[in-house]
């Protein structure tokens, strides 16, 4: 049951972020996480190039940006829980669609419908629900539901891998399809309230942001933001593929993949202890600089690959807690969810690119290319932070 005073809903966040939770982990397994587990599968099956599947997500991630901000328009005015029923409807129908497609572009259309719903359904619009419930108060929501986000490569590429190995490809993504309709939908339905009236008048898309909070401000973050798109988007597609290209079977691979998942977490528990003591700017920054320095090892192909994950693992924890609770700290609560689909707009439209792009450079010089280019923008964000602290000061 939820009550709410003044646009804030009271229902209690640990119901509604366990609920969230779980979804997030079947819905980033499904969608963001698919291919790289599949996309070996799928070519080997349907005789189709590795660009063009890959592809299929680029389309997906594309048309999830051109929503966005749209989405969070319609978080803002109507409450997050109808638009995470749309998520959940389109990515059932996306991967249905996927996995029953024999002809190529009526796969490319299954991803494209998957992309709107990732739109829909994954951190920002999660992280907008939350605002739009809770306002201020919505951070620790926000970092606990990054907590169960965390384990979702951790649990979901074992269980697509032995899915895709034992009964195909196709198989998993209907499993996946079922698991949205049985599974996340009736999650939302029973424990997501719809919000309080807001507190402030709607922001809509195409108005300007407020003059309180500084465009230079907004335009940093959104930087900030693309770059560690980009570089998530790589590495959450070609991660594994980089690893046995460094002479890892695909075994060892999937066992390096998943250390992501709990150090994830556990960065994610140290902020949730000590980050009410700082601000998000601070969060920001150590996420940055771990970042960077985990990819950093990778580059350097030192025998201490588990080190580096664990260390890009936790940078990768805290960005995604930076990036809910960093806009709401920065700029007006009441308007968070507009601010969150307009910072999700470039974010999204780079890692539409991004995959491709990843796969070209390491046609063009393996994994070394690859992994130079992402711990060179790791570095330039290091430098962006250090900026977004002076803009904060």
């Amino acid at each position: 049951m939820s009550v709410a005073v003044e646009g804030v809903a009271t229902t209690r966040p640990a119901i509604v972020v366990t609920a969230l939770g779980i979804v997030q982990i079947l819905a980033w397994g499904s969608s963001y996480y698919l291919l790289a587990v599949l996309a070996p599968m799928i070519v080997l099956d349907t005789g189709w190039s590795l660009p063009w599947v890959i592809g299929g997500l680029t389309g997906g991630l594309l048309a999830g940006g051109v929503t966005a901000p749209l989405i969070g328009g319609t978080i803002q005015q109507r409450g997050g829980k109808p638009v995470l029923i749309c998520s959940m409807l389109l990515l059932s129908s996306g991967l249905a669609l996927i996995g029953t497609a024999t002809w190529l572009p009526v796969y490319l259309v299954g991803w494209i419908i998957m992309g709107v719903g990732m739109a829909a359904g994954l951190y920002d619009a999660a992280f907008s629900t939350l605002g739009r419930l809770y306002g201020k108060n919505a951070r620790r929501a926000i970092t606990t539901l990054t907590l169960w986000g965390g384990f979702a490569s951790t649990v979901c590429w074992p269980i697509t891998a032995y899915l895709g190995e034992t009964y195909g490809w196709r198989t998993a993504c209907l499993v996946y399809a079922g698991a949205h309709l049985l599974i996340s939908l009736p999650l939302i339905l029973a424990f997501i309230p719809a919000p309080g009236p807001a507190s402030s008048p709607l922001l809509t898309a195409d108005r300007p942001i407020p003059a309180r909070s500084p465009r230079a401000t907004f335009y940093l973050l959104a930087v900030i933001f693309t770059i560690a798109s980009l570089i998530s988007s790589m590495l959450g597609v070609h991660l594994l593929t980089l690893l046995q290209l460094r002479g890892h079977d695909l075994a060892a691979a999937v066992a390096f993949g998943a250390l992501i998942g709990p150090s994830q977490v556990g960065s994610r528990v140290m902020d949730m202890v000590l980050g009410s003591r700082y601000h998000a700017v601070w969060t920001m920054m150590a996420s940055t600089i771990l970042l960077a320095g985990g990819l950093v090892l990778l580059f350097m192909n030192l025998p201490v690959t588990g080190l580096a994950i664990i260390i890009y693992g936790a940078g990768n924890g805290i960005f995604s807690i930076a990036r809910g609770a960093l806009p709401l700290t920065l700029f007006d609560p009441s308007t968070f969810a507009v601010l969150m689909g307009r910072l999700a707009l470039p974010s999204l439209l780079v890692q539409a690119f991004a995959p491709s792009l990843g796969a070209a450079l390491i046609e063009m010089g393996g994994a070394n290319l690859l992994l130079g280019a992402v711990a060179g923008l790791a570095s330039i964000n290091v430098l962006l932070s250090i900026q977004l602290l002076a803009h904060r000061h």
